[in-house]
């Protein structure tokens, strides 16, 4: 089909939920993806992150290959392999629990909600209501688009779930204040994506880790996105010297693939009996074997450490672009996960880096943000910041 063809195709059939560029992509290799049309794009938004260790990479496509012509699926019903041997690759990683597989961070994080409140619900009754911050994202579903403490995307799907309290991001004293004996859980992200890219200051979330503790409440990171490598380490709470009781995880884990996990500490997670939770394809045969390829090959070629490095050029890069413009407000954000706040709407901008051949997006309308795969090369880079320079320019007129 052409291009054409199938902008008329999905006009027709698909429902209008999503505001698409006039583009089909046929084919992705590493940081690069080619449209129906056969033009070339670097993609510096992986995905919007899910595509961490770059498009098609051929050690989990192989896997996947294996898998898929093995067994692709059979339900919960039956212990699976590949889900056991994931769970504990994630656990291996991070810290002793137990964990649940979704297809999605917005089923990870539901999964979450609902352990808490059923822990909380053990320890009292009533103790079910969960704190997030404001400009927070985590997830489209009625549950967690309440956790969500925008307003934009709960617009037109009230009454929302009761239950969720709102303080503004890295406020301590604010948290503090609004935790009370009916608070099961504080929700954060680590930085926060879609609100922005959103750093909080160093002693944030050992604070947050303090004072959940000294509250009796519990501590779930939300790290869709800022998870499996993104920020430099496999998860960014491993910056500082803490654990959350609860974890969640999707995006990259699969490669591409649909997958979402959650987990939580063993005592919390005996909150769960049969029947509390499920999930028909979460962690399918899959899936599974695709998240295990993804953190075998995240490990085998120093993709983290590829993170880092190419983190600090591509910051020092951006830096001196804001020294040269004054669109642009402020640069932030951690490894490469980079948000660029402008003066101005992005849109425009975003838009003259597609004609280019640069695939970013914005968010918060007025900021830039960059997911570049953690295998990016410093060639790459400088094709980027070319790209990105002339569009700037060229919007200033």
């Amino acid at each position: 089909m052409t291009n054409e063809e199938i902008l008329q195709l999905t006009a027709r059939h698909v429902a209008p939920t999503y505001n698409r560029f006039s583009i089909s992509m046929a084919k992705g290799k590493g940081c690069l993806l080619w449209d129906t049309e056969g033009k070339e794009y670097l993609d510096f938004i992986s995905g919007l992150g899910v595509n961490n260790i770059g498009h098609s990479h051929s050690f989990v496509v192989d896997a996947i290959k294996r898998q898929a012509e093995n067994l692709i699926h059979v339900s919960n019903l039956f212990h699976i392999p590949q889900q056991a041997q994931l769970a504990k690759e994630i656990v291996k990683r991070t810290f002793q629990g137990k964990v649940f597989f979704a297809n999605s961070g917005a089923e990870a994080n539901e999964a979450a909600i609902k352990l808490a409140r059923k822990y909380g619900q053990n320890q009292m009754p009533g103790k079910i209501e969960i704190i997030t911050a404001y400009n927070s994202f985590h997830g489209r579903t009625l549950a967690t688009i309440t956790a969500t403490a925008q307003e934009k995307y709960q617009k037109g799907f009230h009454p929302l779930l009761p239950g969720f309290v709102y303080t503004p991001y890295n406020d301590i004293s604010a948290m503090e204040a609004a935790i009370t004996d009916k608070t099961c859980a504080v929700m954060i992200e680590p930085i926060q994506g879609e609100g922005g890219v959103n750093v909080p200051s160093p002693e944030y979330l050992p604070c947050l880790r303090r004072l959940c503790d000294r509250k009796g409440v519990l501590l779930i990171l939300d790290e869709v996105q800022t998870g499996i490598g993104r920020t430099g380490r496999l998860f960014n709470y491993q910056y500082y010297d803490i654990r959350p009781d609860i974890i969640t995880m999707a995006k990259s884990l699969g490669g591409g693939v649909p997958i979402g996990a959650m987990l939580a500490r063993d005592d919390v997670i005996d909150a769960f009996i049969p029947g509390s939770h499920a999930s028909t394809f979460g962690g399918n045969y899959l899936a599974s074997a695709a998240g295990l390829a993804v953190l075998e090959v995240i490990d085998k070629e120093g993709m983290l450490e590829n993170c880092v490095c190419m983190s600090d050029i591509l910051f020092k890069e951006l830096m001196g672009l804001k020294g040269e413009s004054s669109v642009i407000k402020e640069v932030r954000g951690k490894g490469l996960m980079i948000g660029m706040e402008l003066h101005c709407e992005g849109r425009e901008i975003v838009k003259r880096c597609l004609a280019k051949g640069l695939i970013i997006n914005c968010t918060m309308d007025n900021v830039l943000r960059l997911l570049p795969p953690l295998i990016i090369t410093r060639k790459e880079i400088d094709r980027a910041m070319e790209v990105l320079s002339d569009a700037i320019k060229d919007f200033q007129g």
